[in-house]
């Protein structure tokens, strides 16, 4: 399987505990930057700092736009890059997209998987809910000289959520002086979809996972429960009950003290 190299953000102390963090579907290494610096840089000064890795999985942020896209081939890309910079004794940190990628992974690599946390993402097969997001990217006109402000009032009339709208503007990039670019591989997102909503494999992971769930989110079910607790039966569920699919951006300190908490 040829893998590609990944971009990532380091922050925190060299030699301190490596915590790997993996963004979800349409999003980067910069979704999570708030919760990623408090990990790295600790705003209570007796907490310690971890050395965390954000980063950004093929066909997304500043990695590679690829050919072919599906979990066992974003974990390798994620094993490649945890290897050549020799971690060990890793938490795996994933949300939605990436928490599959981090389920994957510590199917095939236990062995360097101190702890997973799978934030609002269940193993199970999942439904389109992006079709609509992809085509708005796609029909975006980005001729020379279209400004960020036309670009965000196309995706408003095709996203009717804000909060999707201000998130997805955040890939947005000017790629020369006078032409924006999408920085997320659209169009190949659009003919790989199903590998991306499909389940994970059926291996048992023995690695302790920690599922992080959105109480107004419908990625966890809980008729979910059984089945994940079948298939990781070191793992537990905690449940931020006012927080919906976004569980790190609308509760960043519950998340930073459950990811400090068995890392």
């Amino acid at each position: 399987m040829s893998t590609v190299d990944l971009h990532y953000r380091r922050l925190g102390p060299t030699g301190a505990a490596p915590i790997v963090v993996l963004h979800g579907l349409f999003g980067t290494s910069d979704s999570w930057g708030s919760v990623g610096k408090e990990l790295a840089e600790p705003s209570d000064p007796g907490t310690s700092a971890f050395d965390v890795y954000l980063v950004d999985l093929r066909d997304h942020g500043r990695s590679p736009h690829t050919q072919a896209t599906s979990y066992p081939i974003m974990a390798a890309d994620v094993h490649a890059l945890v290897v050549s910079l020799g971690l060990t004794d890793v938490t795996l940190v994933g949300h939605s997209m990436g928490g599959k990628v981090a389920m994957v992974f510590a199917q095939q690599w236990p062995q360097l998987v101190k702890r997973s946390l799978v934030v609002d993402i269940s193993p199970r097969e999942h439904e389109n809910n992006h079709a609509h997001i992809i085509d708005a990217i796609l029909s975006t006109d980005l001729s020379p000289g279209r400004t960020r402000k036309e670009v965000e009032a196309h995706i408003a009339s095709r996203v009717k959520e804000p909060g999707v709208v201000q998130f997805l503007m955040k890939n947005l990039y000017w790629r020369t002086e006078d032409q924006l670019a999408w920085r997320v591989n659209a169009e190949l997102l659009q003919r790989d979809l199903q590998a991306i909503l499909a389940a994970i494999g059926s291996g048992t992971v023995r690695v302790p996972t920690l599922f992080i769930r959105g109480g107004q989110s419908d990625y966890i079910l809980r008729e979910d429960l059984p089945a994940i607790k079948e298939q990781f039966p070191n793992s537990r569920v905690e449940t931020i009950a006012y927080a919906g699919h976004w569980v790190h951006a609308q509760a960043p300190d519950e998340v930073v003290a459950l990811i400090r908490a068995g890392a």
